[in-house]
């Protein structure tokens, strides 16, 4: 054996976040595959533009941590789908406006629904308090508390 015998990996923070945000992720991410043939890329991708607006593909990207590549390959298939468009961005035509077509909306509001209902059944399966203990406590770790 190497390594720090009084070191465990299985309750090492980031090990033990990353396993639950990766099986809850993949739970879930079987309501947009099959409802709408969606990869995750492509549901954060709808999510960020259905939550915020019209935004461009950097945006995305700085907003939620993805790589360029990745976005652009799901901006392409949503594109595909036609739950968005782009536009020319006037000033800049290196840059294309995104936002979701009448049918990416639905999409969107369809899936928002799903994922409040996944919620829901998460934290029943908590017991009393912790789910806002654990709300908390992720919000602090991610840096969007508001102490």
């Amino acid at each position: 054996m190497t390594g720090d015998a009084d070191f465990d990996l299985t309750t090492f923070l980031p090990y033990l976040l990353n396993q639950a945000a990766e099986r809850l992720s993949l739970e879930f991410q079987q309501t947009y595959k099959v409802k709408y043939g969606m990869l995750r890329t492509e549901w954060r991708v709808l999510f960020h533009l259905g939550r915020y607006g019209e935004m461009t593909a950097k945006q995305i990207c700085d907003r939620a941590g993805l790589h360029k590549t990745k976005v652009s390959r799901a901006v392409t298939a949503l594109e595909k789908k036609r739950f968005l468009i782009r536009s020319e961005m006037a000033g800049d035509r290196r840059h294309s406006a995104l936002a979701l077509t009448k049918s990416g909306r639905a999409a969107f509001e369809d899936l928002c629904r799903d994922a409040q209902a996944f919620d829901a059944q998460i934290r029943a399966s908590l017991p009393d308090g912790e789910a806002q203990l654990l709300e908390r406590g992720l919000m602090r770790l991610a840096g969007l508390a508001q102490d």
